[in-house]
């Protein structure tokens, strides 16, 4: 980083769908010159897309500069670098399967500056996954995108397991199944996998949310959490014997509870995080209680990077009526998320300095 960017983080913007809601959004958030004393935000994209939604929006003052690295990026502006020179036929609002190209060129090179280190953090703006999906990504969406780019720019590093947490303030949720069809979801639950889960939910409070003791709460699959057994068998035959697991480790599960009283008491306030078994189960309610302010983070990955919990919005796009809190919550979650990063490497640090020392005194004291 250069010394014009060492007072603020630099946070990097991937385009998403050209005719959707996501670069409006983010053109009318950084309208608010406020905005920029918090962060460097730097968008991958072109000039002449920024230069239409300028003047569709009518915003004549809203000013960027255009660089070609992030080393360059000035830190009291908006930054673009033009990954592309095509003239595109932008119109909001229309699902245009041609543009899902740019949304991936801008993609690959955001996410490749913030792997590299060029960037702090990522944002990346909301993307149609049917629209998406091409020879060229053969992804679900961006998460497992992510998830592959990492290992594939240092195995050695990435354990190679990502994890997809929706939060809004003490609200964390989290699903063992992901994106996968209804109808497989009891096929992959089994020990193995929510033993994972659960301890990658662990690492990431600890890291990311500087929570090192959490309460995690897990949901039954069934209803009613199975009623002891009448109502399916993967309660009693592998979600309760992995919280005792847990719990004789000395991490702090509970459950299975059933999700209809779950949520419908409030209970989920009592605890740091919730697993879920599958996607709807904790979807649904987390943008009941949270859609305006809830942000998609992906934990596990060597990067920092967060979403806005909602998709391309076309039937809002074309009128610009979208709005913008789940991204401007999905920025400052970034930037929590890189200082608490930053803060609990340094407390490692630090206490790996203090035990050698203290070892080193122990050596001089018995010699």
């Amino acid at each position: 980083m250069t010394s014009n960017t060492l007072n603020k983080r630099l946070i990097a913007f991937s385009c998403g769908d050209l005719n959707g809601v996501g670069l409006p959004l983010l053109m009318k958030i950084f309208g608010d010159p406020r905005i920029l004393q918090m962060c460097t935000p730097i968008l991958y994209a072109s000039g002449r897309v920024v230069g239409f939604y300028r003047k569709d929006m009518g915003l004549q003052d809203w000013n960027y500069n255009m660089i070609q690295e992030p080393s360059q990026a000035h830190p009291r502006k908006f930054n673009l670098i033009n990954c592309w020179q095509d003239e595109l036929n932008i119109k909001p609002g229309e699902a245009d399967p041609k543009l899902s190209r740019y949304a991936r060129i801008s993609l690959n090179r955001a996410t490749a500056d913030c792997l590299k280190g060029q960037v702090h953090g990522l944002v990346t703006l909301p993307i149609d996954k049917n629209l998406m999906h091409s020879e060229d990504f053969q992804f679900h969406g961006h998460t497992e995108y992510l998830e592959d780019a990492s290992r594939r720019h240092d195995s050695a590093r990435f354990k190679g397991r990502s994890l997809m947490w929706l939060v809004a303030d003490s609200l964390r949720v989290a699903t063992l199944t992901g994106h996968v069809p209804l109808q497989e979801v009891a096929g992959q639950i089994n020990q193995a996998s929510l033993t994972d889960k659960i301890m990658d939910m662990h690492s990431s409070l600890a890291l990311d949310f500087a929570i090192n003791r959490p309460r995690i709460a897990v949901l039954g699959l069934n209803p009613h959490a199975g009623d002891g057994g009448l109502l399916g068998q993967e309660e009693m035959k592998v979600i309760q014997p992995t919280i005792r697991q847990m719990r004789d480790q000395g991490l702090m599960v509970f459950g299975p509870y059933g999700a209809d009283g779950f949520w419908g008491t409030g209970a989920w306030s009592r605890f740091d995080a919730v697993l879920g078994m599958y996607h709807d189960q904790v979807l649904i309610p987390f943008k009941t209680l949270a859609f305006e302010q809830g942000v998609n983070f992906t934990g596990g990955l060597p990067i920092v990077r967060c979403s806005p919990d909602h998709g391309p919005a076309f039937e809002k796009a074309a009128e610009h009526s979208a709005n913008p809190s789940s991204l401007m919550h999905s920025i400052f979650c970034t930037l929590d998320r890189i200082r608490t990063r930053a803060e609990q490497v340094d407390l490692a640090a630090n206490a790996r300095v203090k035990s050698y020392q203290n070892q080193e005194i122990e050596s001089s004291e018995e010699a």
